[in-house]
């Protein structure tokens, strides 16, 4: 069943900066559960940010998720990141698993084709030391909707890639108003930031990334070989 979109439920609301870029972001949307914003710089879509869920909301939120690296439908859904993944890498690469969850699977079927990986959640896997380090590669595979701070942590994980190196993403893509009314991917109260194919774009020509899209819903922002 179609979603309508509603009128604002906070008509008074004003304009938030875009937690990505920090421009003016008008209303775009609204449901029976959030309002949502769009930034009229970087169309990064988001939710309102009084509706973001506290960290303990989002620790029982995942802990609900059932992301079994046994199960074979789970791993055909991440070989969409790691199989284009591989044809980048040289046989030594090391990566990093951003916001891996309480069973990493991705790293797992990365070190079962011989490359080393680092681990790092906030909730189940904090190791502050691996955000010192610089990786050949660094995944986050359905984790940058769920990031509060966008402007703070993806020039971060940009940072952390090597010259020559790629940071792959995975999160499903805004399409425009009309698809977003009917998206069930805005329902999960953990999402909060929502990325189209024009902000990464936007991203990559700021960074000097060299973009593309591998997969559905998979993107691969690949930093130029330095002297």
């Amino acid at each position: 069943m179609k979603e309508r979109i509603l009128p604002f439920s906070d008509p008074d609301t004003a304009n938030y900066d875009c937690p990505l870029c920090h421009s003016a972001s008008p209303p775009y949307a609204s449901d029976n559960r959030r309002n949502y914003f769009q930034c009229s710089e970087c169309a990064l879509v988001f939710a309102d940010p009084k509706s973001w869920p506290s960290p303990e909301k989002e620790r029982s939120e995942y802990e609900l998720h059932e992301n079994d690296a046994s199960d074979p439908g789970y791993r055909k859904f991440l070989s969409r990141v790691i199989n284009p993944l591989k044809e980048t890498l040289s046989p030594d690469a090391k990566g990093l698993d951003f916001g891996c969850g309480p069973g990493p699977a991705l790293s797992l079927m990365m070190e079962e084709s011989g490359w080393a990986m680092a681990l790092y959640d906030p909730f189940f896997h904090p190791n502050e030391a691996a955000l010192n380090e610089r990786y050949d590669f660094i995944t986050a595979t359905e984790v940058i909707e769920h990031i509060h701070q966008p402007d703070i942590w993806l020039p971060k994980l940009w940072g952390m890639v090597k010259p020559g190196g790629t940071l792959a993403l995975m999160t499903k893509l805004v399409i425009d108003q009309e698809a977003f009314s009917r998206w069930h991917y805005k329902n999960d109260p953990t999402h909060v930031c929502f990325y189209s194919k024009d902000t990464f774009q936007i991203l990559a020509d700021q960074w000097g990334a060299k973009l593309s899209f591998e997969a559905q819903d998979v993107i691969f922002l690949h930093k130029p070989t330095q002297g």
